[in-house]
């Protein structure tokens, strides 16, 4: 990941590969009172309904090791701002990166989306390490990403001969105005 990415670039893609392990022991994100999580569960639950998340290019399966997990969700307060809400899905597919980008470049114009380019003239092409797309939908600004950095997921996602990706919607809590790149 560039270093010049924001905190918020980093919730989208480690969010994911942090909090699904989580989420398959607990099966929901823990909101505390002393936290900005506290009241989000409806915010999480529209997250969750994203069709983007169910969307995927013909061949993509959970990983092995995955199989039922479907959407997971979390909300993220690491109390310097707004929390991160967010829902998020794994996959393992037999193509290549490119197919994913494709796909999901199609379907999320199809659903209203904006593609948002890394402005980082050194950052890697898409299928390197993933996408981002915007939209607002019910005055609420949310990103889409799709994310092939899975390094991080415990356990690994098993997949065999293909690739491992992450597809999550998030947002800001209280109606933020992240961006996917800063």
């Amino acid at each position: 990941m560039s270093p010049t990415r924001s905190s918020t670039a980093t919730r989208v893609g480690l969010a994911g590969a942090l909090l699904l392990s989580a989420a398959l022991l607990t099966a929901c994100s823990t909101l505390s009172s002393d936290d900005g999580c506290q009241d989000t569960a409806a915010e999480i639950k529209g997250l969750a309904a994203e069709p983007l998340l169910g969307s995927a290019p013909t061949g993509a399966t959970e990983p092995v090791n995955y199989r039922g997990t479907g959407v997971t969700t979390g909300c993220d307060d690491d109390s310097s701002g707004k929390p991160w809400l967010h829902a998020d899905r794994l996959y393992a597919f037999p193509g290549k990166p490119d197919a994913v980008i494709a796909h999901y470049t199609k379907a999320a114009g199809a659903d209203g989306w904006r593609p948002e380019a890394d402005p980082d003239p050194a950052a890697p092409p898409p299928t390197v390490e993933g996408a981002c797309w915007t939209k607002t939908d019910k005055n609420r600004h949310l990103l889409l990403s799709v994310d092939f950095r899975t390094a991080g997921f415990s356990p690994a996602p098993e997949v065999g001969t293909g690739l491992a990706y992450a597809v999550t919607v998030g947002a800001e809590g209280d109606d933020g105005t992240a961006t996917c790149w800063h």
